[in-house]
């Protein structure tokens, strides 16, 4: 099925004509989202399929997270979307452990120009925290975000992913299969043999233990209610960003944090080779080819900003902007500041709240632990916005063992100022 963009076109061809634009504008939008509410609502729809045109991470994470809320327990409902340059981590991680937080606005820190061949050259990149499990990515336009939302009781973690294969053997891509781990990967064995067409776990290329590794090009989510499932994942097609993709998931903290919660597991990426646009109707097919026995997939709606209006979406809008979602729900962590002064001290952190702050030997430190408990105890990771200023702010006499310190956090702690001046 052909993607519908008659909505799309709706929204912003010109009213000139109208002698009041602004109110004719008004009433197209609220329009939009009220038959959006509707159609997803509708339990006769047991089938439905979404497109966000809208980049922005936190509107589609959100839209997303209402067809989950909204849609009749019995329903099936695909919503494809690609976001802008960011990186969204799960909902049980430690961003400090999961990504190198200093980069994500290095195009703008302390006025410093972005060199086009480094990192900063994306510009600044997004930090997202999904209400979703599963392990740390990196969005940009070249990579489609697909998602399904289904009854729990129909709910494996290969059924989707095994559709998204189907559809690019389809399109030629026959080194495509699902793992184990239940994403999807690109086989590279150089020698072609045997194989069932028809198996989305083996390809003609599949190598033998110890071959060359697939290339990991989908890597999937989950989150299950009482009575739905969703399932969501990447799809790797045409991503300019992909050399400077580990950059931003390497957190220079990673050997100096013990940590609960998940952690992501590492594997080498590449591009499908895709057109975004044209995967994007060949997966629409699929869906509508894999549920047709269940009933008409009405015409492909879509969605977007317009939708903050609807109050749930602006709702969770709203709350995955805050400081308290992305570092507060951080599960207890202890950082480790070796050799400093010859000890190491000990910060525990917890919902992303300083809690002790300790030595791990006992060598004095005089006056200085003593100062930096005063401190930071108790402190909440989000309010330190430089670590030399606040410090400097409560700390009286300064003198350089205390800028050791923070140096030290300012690269293992960061936290940047999305949005703040």
């Amino acid at each position: 099925m052909a993607p519908s963009r008659g909505l799309l076109r709706l929204l912003t061809r010109p009213v000139s004509s109208n002698p009041n634009p602004g109110s004719r504008s008004m009433s197209l939008l609220r329009r939009a989202y009220t038959s959006f509410a509707e159609q997803l609502a509708n339990p006769a729809n047991r089938v439905q399929s979404y497109i966000s045109h809208s980049r922005d991470p936190f509107v589609n994470l959100s839209i997303e997270d209402y067809i989950l809320r909204t849609s009749p327990l019995d329903s099936t409902v695909l919503f494809l979307y690609t976001n802008r340059p960011c990186v969204v981590i799960g909902r049980n991680q430690n961003p400090w452990l999961e990504v190198n937080l200093g980069i994500l606005q290095a195009a703008n820190r302390q006025g410093k120009t972005a060199n086009d061949t480094e990192p900063p050259g994306i510009g600044d990149v997004d930090l997202v925290r999904r209400r979703s499990g599963g392990g740390t990515v990196f969005h940009d336009e070249g990579n489609l975000n697909w998602s399904i939302t289904c009854p729990r009781t129909e709910f494996t973690r290969d059924k989707h992913a095994e559709m998204v294969v189907r559809a690019l053997r389809k399109v030629g891509v026959e080194r495509a299969r699902v793992n184990e781990r239940h994403d999807i990967v690109l086989d590279q064995g150089h020698r072609r043999h045997p194989s069932d067409p028809q198996d989305t776990h083996q390809t003609a290329y599949t190598a033998e233990e110890g071959g060359p590794r697939p290339l990991k090009v989908s890597g999937s989510a989950y989150k299950l209610t009482r009575a739905r499932a969703l399932h969501h994942a990447t799809t790797l097609l045409a991503s300019p960003n992909l050399h400077t993709i580990p950059q931003y998931l390497h957190s220079p903290a990673r050997n100096s944090i013990q940590a609960k919660g998940v952690e992501s597991v590492s594997s080498p990426v590449g591009n499908i080779g895709l057109d975004v646009d044209k995967f994007q109707q060949r997966l629409q097919e699929e869906f509508t080819a894999m549920y047709a026995h269940q009933g008409k997939v009405p015409s492909v709606q879509m969605v977007g900003e317009e939708h903050l209006n609807i109050p749930a979406i602006r709702k969770g809008y709203e709350e995955l902007k805050t400081d308290d979602w992305m570092w507060s729900q951080t599960p207890q962590f202890t950082l480790l500041l070796e050799d400093l002064f010859g000890t190491t001290i000990e910060i525990n952190v917890h919902h992303g709240t300083i809690q002790t702050l300790e030595t791990k030997c006992d060598r004095d430190l005089g006056d200085m632990l003593e100062e930096l408990r005063t401190a930071l105890v108790g402190e909440k990771l989000q309010d330190i916005g430089d670590w030399v200023q606040f410090l400097q702010s409560r700390i009286e006499p300064w003198h350089s063992d205390y800028e050791i310190v923070a140096d030290r956090l300012e690269k293992f702690l960061p936290v940047p100022q999305f949005g703040r001046p």
